[in-house]
């Protein structure tokens, strides 16, 4: 009954859409063939250029407006090209309305939204009249033609006729509505080269953000912890001086009182502490040495393993050796890549793993990478519960949307991508690609 209602329904937006699609999609395809008609004929005098200039201009207004038309009735939120550059001087203004590609695809949408708008018309409206037609078939004759009238195969196909093409009325609203939405996609939004230059910038504004944030977690750090902990040190080291000392005093006056025994009993310096003291204090420094080893390099860990020196042949198993999941790992890499792409690989398998082991509930995964022909591909497999899902907030799948939203943003900086295949119930596949060189 829910599969049922499903298809039988239909949104008001797409509703609207469909019937205003005729009159707008008219409207731009007159214009859209006005101007090329136009700027061909004009093409050879001196209004053939400015008259193209502006039609272009007014071509990009309209696909802005059939932009915000197809987000607010058919949900699309088809992102704003970028601005047209405005360089000073009204020939190289011309030149860059005439080079602009966000105009000429909005014309180009003008075009193909007009046989799409009647087609989306005639489904909103011929279909249902079709179906009252063929419904109400045997009145309508009886109306044109009075007097007696055998019953026909028309009289008994008719209802039946009608019903099922009404039936068909959401379904091929729905696809109509598709295909405006993929039009939409394809011609009104920002070309690839301005959609790629928009992924870099905001890629590199998040790198610039967290690496700021790490420097200053790495200056607390080191001022809060390891700094204290090397003053510690240096007091520890300076009592255990002194400890030393007034043990070698007390020993220079037993050795004197030993050579003048009119001496003897001598006391050493005042408050001189003994040898378990001193031997206390030592430990007490071995200790702190090992503490503010330990915390350089966790430091220094999230700078550049280690573990890559050897590349992420030897890297990966001894990542997945610690994970809390049982791991099982398949390597290919038949190249290295480069040293940022091999660092971003290692981040992005912890940060993987590290998800499955909080977030999935899984009892096994599996890791893979391979590295030839100029690409490297990661995948993290594993059977939890699924329903992880880029940007979705904390999942319950193998790790949290925003978690896979930061790394598909660190990824986009060095021109790679990441996919999420995490069905409800699980398996849920993690795949990176990322080039071998940049």
């Amino acid at each position: 009954m829910a599969e049922r209602r499903r298809y039988l329904s239909v949104r008001g937006g797409e509703l609207a859409f469909a019937l205003l699609g005729l009159p707008i999609g008219v409207l731009g395809g007159v214009y859209a063939v006005a101007v090329l008609y136009a700027g061909a004929l004009l093409s050879l005098t001196v209004l053939g250029l400015p008259f193209v200039v502006a039609a272009l201009a007014g071509a990009r207004g309209l696909g802005g407006l059939h932009r915000r038309l197809v987000g607010r009735l058919l949900g699309e939120r088809v992102s704003a090209p970028g601005a047209l550059p405005r360089p000073s001087g009204a020939i190289a203004r011309g030149r860059a309305v005439l080079t602009d590609p966000v105009a000429w695809r909005a014309l180009l949408y003008l075009l193909l939204r007009l046989p799409l708008g009647v087609l989306g018309f005639l489904v909103a409206v011929g279909l249902p009249l079709s179906c009252v037609w063929l419904v109400g078939f045997p009145l309508w004759v009886r109306l044109l033609e009075p007097g007696p009238r055998p019953v026909g195969w028309l009289d008994v196909a008719g209802a039946p006729a009608g019903l099922a093409v009404l039936a068909a009325v959401p379904a091929a609203l729905r696809a109509v509505s598709a295909a405006n939405r993929s039009l939409a996609r394809l011609l009104l939004g920002p070309v690839r080269s301005q959609e790629r230059v928009r992924e870099l910038e905001t890629a590199r504004a998040t790198l610039l953000a967290e690496n700021t944030d790490r420097l200053r977690r790495l200056e607390r750090d080191l001022h809060d912890g390891t700094q204290a902990q090397l003053v510690a040190l240096a007091i520890t080291l300076s009592l255990a001086d002194d400890a030393l000392g007034a043990v070698t005093g007390e020993a220079v006056g037993e050795a004197v009182g030993d050579a003048q025994p009119g001496l003897t009993g001598l006391p050493g310096p005042p408050g001189a502490p003994d040898a378990e003291r001193l031997r206390t204090l030592v430990d007490r420094a071995r200790r702190q040495t090992d503490d503010t080893i330990a915390e350089l390099r966790r430091l220094t860990r999230g700078i550049h393993p280690v573990a890559l020196d050897g590349g992420l042949a030897q890297a990966l198993p001894g990542l997945t050796a610690t994970a809390p999941v049982p791991v099982t790992v398949r390597l290919d890499l038949r190249e290295r890549p480069d040293a940022a792409i091999e660092q971003a690989v290692y981040f992005c398998a912890a940060e993987l793993l590290t998800n499955v082991a909080k977030h999935s509930g899984a009892a096994a995964a599996e890791l893979a990478a391979s590295a030839a022909d100029g690409r490297v591909r990661l995948t993290v497999r594993d059977d939890g519960r699924g329903g992880a899902a880029p940007g979705g907030g904390s999942g319950s799948g193998s790790g949290s949307g925003s978690g896979l939203a930061g790394l598909a943003e660190r990824l986009v900086a060095v021109d790679g991508v990441l996919r999420v295949d995490s069905p409800p119930g699980g398996p849920t596949t993690v795949t990176a690609e990322l080039p071998s060189r940049l």
